[in-house]
């Protein structure tokens, strides 16, 4: 148990640093490409609790902390209207991939952390390494995640945004049906396998920092 809320403590704030951004970077993007819809919402906010989702970032992080294997979890998602971009193809693209490249960032704001962890000597030293070693994981994971080209994840949102109208269409059916197939990929341990040599790429790229 003293185990378990260790990791709890660790993990937390990472968690919600990454799901909100994520979210809040979305908002922006949206409403920097003339969609102000999540922006009346109050949804382009770093108050978490505007983004936070009672099972996604709450019970699916907990629970993934407690079974071990890569950070799970989700936000509410940001409310697009994809009609009042000024440029649906390049607007779409940008607002899907705001929330992964906000991911990014923070992944290399956790490794400067850990930078600076390594560097000190004094009772901060070992739960800021602790903390940063998760921001980095939680950060790479949900990135690599939803980058994914399967409908509803930014991947997918990108993805359409370079197909020809028809077959952007035909691909967008698929929306009803991809979460199911993520949960069925992620109870089989299929997305393990999918993930597992994208995650090892960007390890090696956090590799070369240190």
């Amino acid at each position: 148990m003293e185990d378990l809320i260790q990791k709890i403590t660790i993990y937390a704030l990472p968690v919600l640093f990454a799901i909100t951004l994520h979210e809040a970077a979305h908002a922006y993007a949206a409403k920097r490409f003339g969609d102000a819809t999540a922006y009346m919402l109050g949804r382009m906010t770093l108050n978490p609790l505007k983004h936070i989702d009672p099972i996604g970032t709450v019970l699916l992080p907990l629970l993934s902390v407690m079974l071990g294997g890569f950070i799970f979890g989700y936000a509410k998602p940001v409310p697009v209207n994809y009609g009042a971009l000024r440029n649906l193809r390049s607007g779409m693209r940008w607002v899907a991939a705001a929330g992964p490249l906000a991911n990014l960032a923070m992944m290399f704001m956790w490794v400067l952390l850990l930078r600076l962890a390594l560097i000190m000597d004094n009772a901060y030293t070992e739960p800021l390494m602790l903390m940063s070693k998760a921001g980095i994981q939680i950060n790479i994971v949900l990135m690599v995640l939803n980058l994914l080209p399967l409908p509803p994840l930014d991947g997918s949102r990108i993805v359409e945004s370079f197909l020809p109208p028809r077959l952007a269409w035909q691909y967008g059916r698929l929306e009803p049906y991809g979460m199911w197939i993520l949960l069925a990929l992620l109870v089989t341990g299929g997305l393990s396998v999918i993930l597992r040599p994208f995650l090892s790429l960007m390890y090696d790229l956090v590799g070369l920092f240190f």
